[in-house]
């Protein structure tokens, strides 16, 4: 099950919650909404340390792809060097020297081109991930503070705590990355 599941799933649990007679609270499990956010948690550095290696991925073939134009290069600086001295035969050589180093030029261009291609396709589906995880993510913490607020008054600071239904439950604005979340 993805990030994008679970976060279905906490939001289910929070509109499926049983409301609390005369307010606009809820009664949450609350051991099933932290076995939903240690869930959260764990996923989260799964996917970033993709877009890491994503990124890791391009610098590796933009650096193959320096290092195969240079070795072709040296190879035709070479070929063009161990040609025979006689006028047309340099000539030829030169000409040939010379196609080869645009071969090289446009061959590194191309896999350069195709590299940066690829890592752009992965970051953007990466992008189109994330927005949606952050979009379900407010849109639970949105519903969360609609019944925080109704119960506790217009005095609360929304989003710091909910009542559970054994207790109040710290939720911070940086839950998810796992430094700020735990129960009091």
């Amino acid at each position: 099950m993805d990030l994008i599941d679970r976060i279905e799933e906490l939001q289910l649990l929070i509109e499926e919650a049983k409301s609390v007679p005369l307010s606009s609270s809820a009664v949450i499990n609350r051991d099933e909404m932290l076995e939903l956010l240690v869930q959260l948690k764990e996923r989260v550095p799964d996917e970033i340390r993709q877009a890491r290696w994503m990124t890791r991925d391009r610098d590796d073939l933009l650096a193959r792809a320096h290092k195969e134009a240079e070795r072709i290069n040296s190879e035709a600086r070479a070929q063009r060097d161990r040609l025979v001295s006689d006028s047309e035969i340099v000539q030829a050589a030169h000409r040939e020297a010379d196609r080869i180093l645009g071969d090289a030029r446009e061959a590194a261009s191309k896999l350069g081109v195709e590299a940066e291609d690829y890592v752009d396709q992965r970051l953007a589906a990466f992008e189109i991930w994330l927005n949606k995880t952050s979009k379900a993510v407010a849109k639970g913490r949105a519903q969360l503070q609609g019944s925080s607020t109704a119960s506790v008054g217009p005095e609360a600071d929304p989003g710091v705590s909910i009542q559970a239904a054994d207790g109040p439950f710290d939720v911070t604005e940086h839950a998810f990355d796992g430094t700020q979340l735990g129960a009091r």
